[in-house]
């Protein structure tokens, strides 16, 4: 691993990314990632965090039409209530503060906490939770369904909405149109070692790959033989489909997990495509590539997420982050 100790990998990673980005304000000791030029006055502010080993979810998608600020925790680990009630009292404008959850215990205990103690301090907080993954009904990490790929969608188009000066009520409802409407499923090629733990995380044996996986490495619905792109993609969409009727055009995200290179992403696009096709499904824009990653886990996640007019206008409005940048 190219760490120093994995004591400090989090607080490294800080310090190397306020080097790398100026427009972004880094507190390495607090732990709290904000737009520099927050609070925007009379803008919605949105919070988002997790723990470290998503990136660039969630600090590389914080800045102009995404996220104000983001709160990274240890390792796998959920940020503590401090972080996001300092990160909510840096960005809130007096417009309020949404904040984006993914559905984990420890990540849903905390924000709820977290929303108590800004309202305190006289914060106007909204929350919603993101539980797209149509894997498992329950995990190790979660009561009910876990919050992956989705998170991006959620962050960019309540972003744009937020951005264009809607207020907390609307930003909030689009956000949850946005959950309700997306669906991801997840495969793992490998598993993912932790800098604390430094070898993999769970057993997957050569030539076996895990469907349904979660970002931690959490099991899926069954261990399988490697399978072709082209079987992935057939088993992955359709999956996603049983549960997601799609009547509309939808958004496409092929997500790699850290460690699969974008030539194989690429070739799995382009069967997530054919499926798509085969079954009457009209895209209207894709994205590929590691945006909500787990360390170095090879593998890839497929979201589809249903858009009207508004949320297709939202998707290209104009972005810069770290991690997504367009129109600026």
């Amino acid at each position: 691993m190219l760490i120093n100790v994995a004591e400090t990998v989090v607080a490294d990673a800080l310090r190397g990314m306020a080097a790398a980005h100026p427009e972004l304000a880094v507190d390495v000791e607090n732990r709290v990632i904000t737009r520099a030029d927050a609070p925007v006055a009379g803008k919605v502010a949105l919070v988002s965090g997790g723990g470290s080993g998503h990136e660039p979810l969630h600090g590389g998608f914080v800045g102009p039409g995404m996220l104000s600020a983001a709160c990274p925790g240890e390792v796998f680990t959920s940020p503590v209530p401090d972080q996001m009630v300092r990160a909510a009292a840096a960005v809130d404008s007096g417009a309020g503060v949404l904040f984006v959850v993914k559905n984990y215990t420890g990540d849903v205990l905390n924000f709820d906490m977290a929303a108590e103690l800004a309202e305190d301090e006289g914060i106007q907080v909204a929350k919603v939770l993101v539980n797209d993954d149509v894997a498992v009904t329950d995990s190790l990490y979660t009561a009910g369904r876990r919050g992956t790929g989705a998170t991006l969608f959620v962050e960019k188009l309540a972003g744009a909405a937020a951005e264009e000066g809607m207020p907390l009520e609307r930003v909030e409802a689009i956000a949850r149109q946005v959950n309700e409407n997306a669906r991801s499923f997840g495969v793992a090629l490998s598993a993912c070692s932790t800098p604390a733990k430094g070898s993999p995380t769970f057993d997957l044996p050569a030539g076996e790959l895990e469907l349904g996986v979660g970002i931690h490495g959490e099991p899926g619905r069954e261990r399988r033989a490697m399978m072709t792109s082209r079987e992935i993609a057939d088993y992955a969409v359709d999956v996603i489909l049983q549960d997601l009727d799609p009547h509309d055009p939808v958004l496409v995200l092929v997500n790699g997990m850290g460690a699969t290179p974008l030539l194989e992403l690429y070739g799995f696009n382009a069967e997530v495509q054919r499926v798509l096709g085969e079954r009457g499904v009209p895209v209207a824009r894709t994205l590929v590539g590691n945006y909500v990653t787990s360390l170095d886990m090879a593998g890839a996640s497929v979201t589809l997420c249903r858009v009207d007019e508004e949320l297709l206008r939202l998707w290209d409005a104009p972005v810069r982050t770290a991690g997504l940048r367009w129109g600026m």
